[in-house]
């Protein structure tokens, strides 16, 4: 069981004790606020009795009471319905964060990828650049082999001329030859 305190109180300039769970400053205030009440409606009509003044101060307290009761009451169902829907909101929410959680591991496999695959690509660059390097290696071979052959196309060229004039020649000796030997031959010798 809960610890009750006990406070003296004036109300109305009437003693009373109070005996209750809460702090004695809010027994206090209350005890103040009450006798506030009751001052107040007897400082406005003198014909009131003591007790009148304390009804009239019940009902007054009692009509704030309800009002604020009414309030409450207003603001309860008003709170009700952003409380489901903060619930809702909260639970969207810690499935946003599950997502964004699941993204964040997808994206940082999907960078150790990336950096895996510009690794490669890197790699390839320079077995591309290497190659092309080769490649202009060869063209400049193939053009002095291309020199080479124009050469020994122009030598061979020369050379058929050669052949050709030879034979040309060797054609006239023979015929020549041939002449004399005929002519020879027609002298008897």
């Amino acid at each position: 069981m809960t610890d009750m305190n006990r406070v003296e109180v004036i109300i109305d300039g009437r003693n009373f004790t109070i005996i209750g769970p809460e702090n004695e400053e809010y027994i206090r205030d209350l005890a103040y606020f009450v006798d506030k009440k009751i001052r107040s409606l007897a400082a406005k009509n003198d014909k009131l009795s003591q007790t009148m003044a304390a009804t009239l101060a019940a009902l007054h307290i009692a009509d704030e009471l309800y009002k604020v009761k009414e309030e409450l009451d207003e603001l309860k169902d008003r709170t009700k319905d952003p409380l489901e829907k903060y619930n809702k909101v909260y639970k969207e929410l810690q499935k946003a964060k599950e997502e964004i959680l699941s993204l964040e591991e997808a994206s940082q496999e999907y960078k150790e990828s990336l950096s895996t695959l510009n690794k490669e690509r890197d790699e390839l660059i320079k077995q591309v650049e290497e190659l092309k390097e080769m490649v202009a290696f060869k063209d400049e071979e193939i053009q002095e082999y291309k020199e080479q052959m124009q050469l020994l196309q122009d030598k061979v060229f020369n050379s058929q001329i050669e052949l050709i004039e030879t034979k040309k020649e060797l054609a006239e000796y023979i015929r020549l030859l041939e002449e004399e030997t005929s002519d020879l031959e027609k002298e008897g010798i």
